[in-house]
């Protein structure tokens, strides 16, 4: 493992350097913001309209793409991962020589959507949270740990712009962790899929329909089932799972260790190793651009379906008496 913190940044790797950060979405705005406050002379690369305006209330320079990656020495692509390869197809005679092609995830460059020209860095900065949090950990003095990956060396210098770009954003108050554009895609896709969203979501929504069918009330289910969900995962987050035990029940520590396996099983298990096989493969990369290039129809019909789920009815409701929980309210 190789871990790297502020020590390590050689700063003038990026030194005069302008990066243009192109798309204002969750991670683009974070980055933006959080360069242009190390310093560095940012412009964003949006088409006009609400990110165009946004990025301007923000403060930032703002310009359409093509004219963005002009003279940049760093482009940052921080748009969607499937309207990234037309956006560099229009742009690949624009950006300068030499440049370095930034990523924020390893999409394109390790499923080959996106062929670099020869002459540019191609590098991957990913933080391992939302920008959301990767802009209010960098305000408060903190930074969410990132991983640093390079696809393509043409400078000889990749891997300290990357790091000097991590360092920008605030990853090395957390750590970077080095990796490769093929371990940081694959692991990011399975653990969306099989834990994070797929595999968690699944479990509280078939857990709150088992007690639902069973008779008891949809809103005690909630709260047993989702609510609380958040509880637990602080807890594995500051510390893991021995955090975990230790706050937690005797009772629910018993239930854990020996009903837990039943639940999330070998069985289980064989169902991950056929999702990352797929994810390997590139089976899922090719079933995900292929409805995206058919308009989203089943992927619309599943999310339409998702979220009329009798569970977000009620939570809507119960969560409404907790303003709190919204920032936005808070």
């Amino acid at each position: 493992m190789r871990m790297h913190s502020q020590k390590d940044v050689d700063r003038k790797a990026l030194k005069g350097a302008r990066i243009a950060i192109l798309g204002y979405g969750s991670q683009g705005r974070a980055h933006a913001l959080n360069l242009r406050d190390s310093g560095y002379d940012v412009v964003v690369g949006v088409r006009k309209g609400d990110s165009f305006a946004k990025a301007k209330k923000d403060g930032l320079k703002v310009l359409e793409p093509k004219a963005a990656v002009a003279g940049a020495t760093v482009v940052a692509m921080m748009v969607p991962d499937l309207t990234q390869k037309a956006l560099y197809g229009e742009l690949k005679d624009s950006i300068g020589k030499g440049a370095t092609l930034l990523f924020a995830h390893g999409f394109n460059i390790h499923f080959k959507q996106i062929k670099p020209r020869k002459d540019l860095d191609v590098v991957l900065i990913a933080p391992k949270g939302p920008g959301d949090l990767v802009r209010r950990q960098y305000v408060q003095g903190r930074g969410v740990p990132c991983l640093l990956a390079v696809a393509q060396d043409a400078s000889g210098r990749a891997k300290a712009k990357a790091l000097a770009y991590a360092d920008g954003i605030g990853g090395t108050r957390g750590g970077v962790l080095e990796t490769t554009f093929a371990e940081e895609t694959e692991t990011d896709l399975f653990g969306e899929q099989a834990v994070l969203c797929g595999g968690a979501t699944e479990l509280v929504v078939k857990g709150f329909e088992t007690l639902v069918e069973a008779g008891y009330q949809p809103e005690v289910a909630y709260f047993e089932c989702l609510h609380e969900l958040k509880l637990i995962v602080d807890l594995l987050h500051e510390g893991g799972i021995t955090k975990m035990h230790r706050f937690i029940s005797e009772t629910a520590k018993y239930g854990d260790l020996t009903r837990g396996p039943r639940v999330v099983n070998k069985a289980t298990k064989k169902e991950m190793k056929k999702i990352l096989a797929e994810i390997q493969q590139g089976k899922f990369a090719r079933q995900w651009i292929r409805e995206t290039e058919g308009g989203r129809r089943k992927y619309a019909k599943l999310l339409k379906a998702d979220l009329a789920h009798p569970i977000e009815k009620v939570g809507a409701k119960l969560r409404a008496r907790m303003p709190w929980l919204d920032d936005a309210k808070a």
